[in-house]
């Protein structure tokens, strides 16, 4: 996350929170196309190369005694995976790969776009809404391909009276074919508005001077709150991801 300062023009300090979230070319000032190498692609590699830094290189000795890297990259495998068999239960224990690898990408995502300069790849519904709609389109697959027609048992509530069964099925249709946007949404709205707000006190803390130093506490205690939001959000990712999957699994209220 950008936290340069902001240029004053004639009318005083101009403050951009959301220039930091531009998609630029990583090489010259030309457009942008399919295949142009951007400032995005790059930070992406480095969340890849973190990832792997933690989880290849780090358990590469897979000592007795575990070092400290080992630990965290031991802590993070455990996590994810008691979450994915307390939602989806031993069954769900072939989708833990997966659920892993979203998790690690999207926390390890969240927390390098918490450094100044970098660029916050979740902080774009493009990146987001991707995720989201894969995750979308497995269940559907899943659920079709493990329940057949009964899959569609998601949308219909037995325990509902029966008139209102009807308007509840079309509830839980709208609701169902809503998840992508919401799934998608919540991360990367989450992202930029604490990063937006951290650039508005960034700018503020060489405009005042010495009276910086309050705009400069702020900017610590939100920065804080934001390390806790990249994790909660990570981990609001996965459980979701691990409840919709669930739904694939047992379709029946």
């Amino acid at each position: 996350m950008a936290v340069d300062k902001e240029p004053k023009g004639e009318g005083g300090l101009e403050i951009h929170p959301m220039d930091q979230f531009a998609i630029k070319p990583l090489f010259g000032d030309g457009d942008l196309g399919i295949l142009t190498i951007t400032n995005s692609t790059m930070w992406m590699a480095l969340v890849l190369a973190a990832v792997s830094a933690l989880l290849i290189l780090g358990m590469r000795g897979r000592a007795l005694v575990p070092t400290r890297i080992q630990s965290v990259a031991e802590l993070l495998y455990g996590f994810v995976r008691q979450m994915v068999t307390d939602v989806l239960g031993e069954e769900g224990i072939k989708f833990f790969p997966y659920i892993f690898t979203l998790f690690v990408f999207i926390l390890f995502s969240n927390i390098l776009g918490l450094l100044p300069y970098s660029f916050t790849v979740t902080s774009h519904i493009a990146i987001t809404g991707v995720l989201a709609l894969v995750i979308f389109c497995t269940v559907i697959v899943i659920g079709f391909m493990k329940n057949g027609l009964g899959f569609l048992k998601l949308f219909w509530i037995e325990a509902a009276p029966l008139p209102l069964r009807p308007v509840l099925a079309a509830i839980e249709v709208i609701s169902f074919f809503v998840r992508p946007l919401s799934h998608s949404i919540r991360l990367a709205g989450n992202m930029m508005a604490g990063h937006a707000v951290l650039k508005v006190f960034a700018a503020f803390v060489p405009a005042l001077s010495i009276f910086g130093i309050l705009p400069l506490a702020m900017m610590v205690a939100v920065t804080g709150l934001e390390v806790l939001v990249a994790v909660v959000q990570a981990y609001i990712f996965a459980i979701l991801t691990c409840i919709y999957l669930k739904d694939a699994l047992h379709p029946s209220h």
